[in-house]
């Protein structure tokens, strides 16, 4: 069994291969203060549950953009599955070039989405990944990393403008039928549907002008 881990800013991904099936997957929510034990002590009766041993687990690889959290998870493979991961960014080779200033500064959940990308899809393409930030990634026809964009994230944003200003209320995203909002409530929705709605829209041209990738195709996950 390979235990494959992807930590991010909002949550923690944990999944169980056999093969190259995915057997299982849980999440549990992002805590950079939590100890490799408490970790363990989760996992532990999530496996458990579903007749797992740490002792099944043969291979382990990590993914993650949040430092604290990948130490104690590092720590977490070593002590209960006695096995170092591999680590994407360090030592996990990528089957593609990363043509930016400072590779070593791409999230490994930008690399990530590129080799799945890359294996189910084909290049050139971009892909759009709506997580705590909100990023879009370009590779070439050679598959070739060549940069991308940052955003903050819808819930980000939404989150800032309720805490920014006293006066607005907190509200849910939803899709509102007029631009023109009639109510407060009603303002922030149309402001964060279209609003984000019209950064992807003219983010995608502007980057498919740029990079002259018209006809390239467009993925989204998050």
């Amino acid at each position: 069994m390979l235990l494959a881990i992807d930590s991010g800013n909002t949550n923690i991904v944990f999944s169980i291969f056999k093969g190259d099936k995915i057997a299982h997957t849980w999440r549990c929510r992002s805590d950079a203060n939590k100890t490799c034990d408490e970790y363990a002590v989760w996992l532990s009766e999530i496996f458990r549950l579903n007749n797992i041993q740490w002792n099944h687990i043969k291979h382990c690889i990590l993914a993650s953009v949040v430092p604290d959290a990948e130490r104690n998870l590092i720590r977490m493979c070593e002590s209960y599955a006695g096995i170092t991961p591999m680590v994407v960014g360090k030592n996990v080779k990528m089957p593609f070039q990363v043509m930016v200033d400072n590779p070593t500064e791409v999230g490994a959940d930008r690399l990530v989405n590129g080799v799945s990308a890359k294996a189910d899809y084909g290049m050139p393409c971009i892909i759009l990944d709506f997580g705590t930030a909100t990023t879009f990634d370009v590779f070439n026809a050679d598959g070739d990393f060549l940069g991308g964009i940052i955003a903050p994230g819808v819930n980000i944003s939404l989150d800032s403008l309720h805490k920014a200003a006293a006066k607005l209320p907190t509200t849910t995203i939803n899709q509102t039928k007029t631009i023109i909002g009639k109510n407060t409530v009603h303002a922030m929705q149309s402001g964060m549907y279209w609003g984000y709605v019209s950064l992807v829209e003219g983010m995608l041209k502007r980057i498919q002008l740029e990079m002259n990738l018209e006809n390239c195709m467009v993925i989204a996950t998050g």
